[in-house]
């Protein structure tokens, strides 16, 4: 399926139903009266977030969403049928805004969360609504009012538990496969992911949590280089990030280095992405003299205050300690934050 997380629609909502005007004809009951009956209101336009979605494809192509109309009123007091609600289902983490000011109108994060993006027209008024002791015999009614409209920019941020970041290259899609039952694409050459996957990983002796491989970050991703720009809101909402680096040969920077440039691109796009937790991991210990050169770097990052974890994900060395680290800072920032709750 095409992953698709940022699309622009219109939504429209129904049009009242107009009021009626009508009098009682009826044999051997002279002046009736007025017994025009209300118009229907216009259906609503809504976003219900589900959490079996995970891309915004289905809204990519109907750019016009219409909620349909209020029938009129008719006569012997009969109220026009109100107009059905337009229900949209998106991905839970889809953030609403105002296409036109950028201003954000709504997070929807929780299953079954909804947000009315357009309200439908009130139907307007019969002409019985207009008697009164003195007019006995109104000939007004009012007309639908018009359902509300506009342009909205739907935007998805993953929820994920985790966030996978690295070079391109650095085998997070690898990762992903080996510690889930996701099966994203892998291959030997850079941006080989082109999106963000996602996978559950559920052991025997933690809690299961979401890992989600966020691909293309580069040096200059904040600036639009490469793919990052557009994959970076996911990482927002993770709770933990698991920084890949490969320093098998042909890479050009060195690992401290790389280390250092994405978290500035983290940095850069937002400033609160500087302050997540994160666990560091050389991968490809497999490969000839790499893990020679891995074992020079734990001092480096320990001085820095991060453990590092050597992990073959090709072979699994090493991953099962990595899973049990994440599972367990994990844990721990809950903890932490049902502390803060509670106090």
């Amino acid at each position: 399926m095409k992953f698709v997380d940022e699309v622009r629609i219109h939504v429209k909502a129904g049009d009242g139903g107009n009021g009626c005007i009508s009098f009682r004809r009826e044999r051997f009951i002279p002046k009736g009266g007025p017994n025009g009956g209300d118009g229907g209101k216009g259906g609503d336009v809504i976003l219900e977030a589900h959490a079996q979605l995970s891309t915004l494809l289905d809204l990519s192509y109907p750019q016009q969403l219409r909620a349909p109309k209020g029938s009129h009123g008719k006569g012997k007091d009969q109220t026009g049928r109100n107009g059905e609600d337009l229900v949209i289902s998106v991905p839970t983490g889809t953030l609403v805004r105002d296409d036109e000011t950028g201003e954000i109108l709504q997070d929807l994060v929780m299953e079954g969360q909804r947000y009315v993006a357009a309200q439908g027209g009130r139907g307007g008024r019969g002409n019985a609504r207009f008697a009164t002791s003195t007019r006995r015999a109104p000939r007004i009614a009012e007309q639908g009012e018009e359902g509300q409209n506009c342009w909205l920019r739907l935007e998805l941020k993953l929820l994920a538990d985790v966030g996978l970041i690295g070079y391109p290259n650095v085998g997070k899609s690898t990762l992903l496969s080996k510690i889930s039952s996701a099966r994203p694409k892998i291959a030997s050459y850079p941006f080989t992911t082109l999106s963000p996957n996602l996978g559950v990983v559920a052991r025997a002796d933690h809690e299961p949590f979401v890992v989600a491989d966020i691909p293309g970050l580069i040096e200059g991703a904040s600036k639009g280089l490469g793919l990052g720009l557009r994959f970076l809101r996911h990482i927002e909402r993770t709770r933990l990030l698991v920084h890949l680096l490969d320093i098998t040969e042909g890479r050009l920077q060195d690992p401290l280095e790389d280390f250092r440039a994405l978290n500035s691109e983290l940095e850069a796009y937002q400033p609160a992405l500087a302050h997540k937790k994160q666990i560091v991991a050389v991968n490809k210990i497999d490969v000839p003299g790499v893990r020679e050169k891995a074992s020079q770097l734990i001092e480096p990052f320990r001085k820095r205050g991060y453990k590092l974890y050597l992990i073959s994900a090709n072979t699994g060395e090493g991953v099962d300690e990595l899973v049990k680290a994440i599972s367990e800072m994990l844990k721990s920032n809950s903890s932490a934050r049902d502390g803060r709750q509670e106090s």
